[in-house]
């Protein structure tokens, strides 16, 4: 079966994040296409992949976690950086012929909804630099 790219719901990725008998890498993957706004803080276990890059690394990334059941995509906003690498993701692995129930997923409001929503509960920002996200804080 192809993979087609589908939205998920912040909330879908929280209960994945909190389940200790879930393992990034082995039960499902986070990829964080954003560029330096990474090290300013990113889901946990998400594995930083840039968007520009993304052609390049597709074969690599499929390679490494082909038997990972959910992948998740997302960049600042999931609006046209996470989906579009989400789409390569999955044209690739279509290309190659890998026949999967893998499913590939967009974070609907990307990191950015994901620090709205989580940034106050601990455990939810690896390697969080508060000021990075003060533009942010201040707007709410």
């Amino acid at each position: 079966m192809s993979s087609v790219p589908v939205f998920a719901e912040p909330e879908e990725l929280y209960a994945l994040v909190l389940d200790t008998t879930k393992q990034p890498g082995k039960d499902y993957v986070i990829v964080d296409v954003r560029d330096a706004d990474f090290k300013g803080g990113h889901i946990p276990g998400a594995v930083n992949v840039l968007a520009s890059e993304m052609y390049d690394k597709a074969n690599d990334l499929i390679r490494e976690y082909a038997n990972v059941p959910q992948v998740y995509f997302h960049c600042a906003l999931s609006q046209v950086r996470g989906p579009k690498s989400a789409r390569i993701y999955c044209e690739t692995m279509n290309n190659l012929g890998i026949e999967t129930d893998q499913k590939v997923k967009i974070l609907r409001n990307g990191f950015e909804g994901w620090h709205t929503k989580y940034r106050k509960q601990e455990g939810l920002i690896e390697d969080y630099d508060k000021s990075v996200w003060e533009w942010a804080i201040e707007e709410q």
